[in-house]
């Protein structure tokens, strides 16, 4: 398995496929509704819904540094913190999941199309490598999974 491969693999089970970890992102927003997504444990704090949408926002910036491509238009206005009160409804709820589910689709096929060579080179920020990059939305989606299982049991 070359590097590549590793990290399109590291993607998708923090995102959506089976690992030893236990649960990912998308399964942990599984068969939640618009109503349930919308509880904040605290004024102040956000909801499942916004972790959801800042994980599509991080993946769609986190492919473009990657790709070297200059600042665009995320299909929502704003960046990092999108609020979501619920008052949205189920068809936005069931939107913004078919957004994070394309800015990962897009994020994969990015690493994907990356060279072996690409891997050393420094994101468009010159922070990081983008080997650093990739496995930090990876990391990304398992940080933000956690807090969802969180206030999963919170809400109980």
């Amino acid at each position: 398995m070359n590097t590549i491969t590793s990290l399109t693999s590291l993607l998708d089970q923090a995102y959506d496929r089976a690992a030893w970890h236990g649960v990912n992102l998308k399964g942990s927003v599984r068969g939640l509704n618009a109503r349930e997504v919308s509880w904040r444990p605290a004024a102040g704090r956000h909801n499942i819904w916004e972790l959801v949408v800042h994980c599509a926002y991080w993946k769609y910036i986190v492919r473009r540094r990657i790709l070297g491509e200059k600042p665009g238009s995320f299909p929502l206005k704003g960046s990092n913190w999108f609020a979501r009160q619920g008052v949205e409804g189920a068809g936005v709820w069931k939107a913004d999941l078919a957004l994070l589910e394309d800015c990962h689709h897009g994020l994969r096929a990015a690493v994907a199309g990356l060279s072996e060579g690409d891997l050393t080179k420094r994101s468009a920020t010159g922070k990081w490598t983008i080997l650093q990059t990739i496995q930090g939305a990876a990391s990304h989606d398992l940080y933000h999974a956690g807090q969802i299982q969180l206030l999963k049991r919170l809400k109980r």
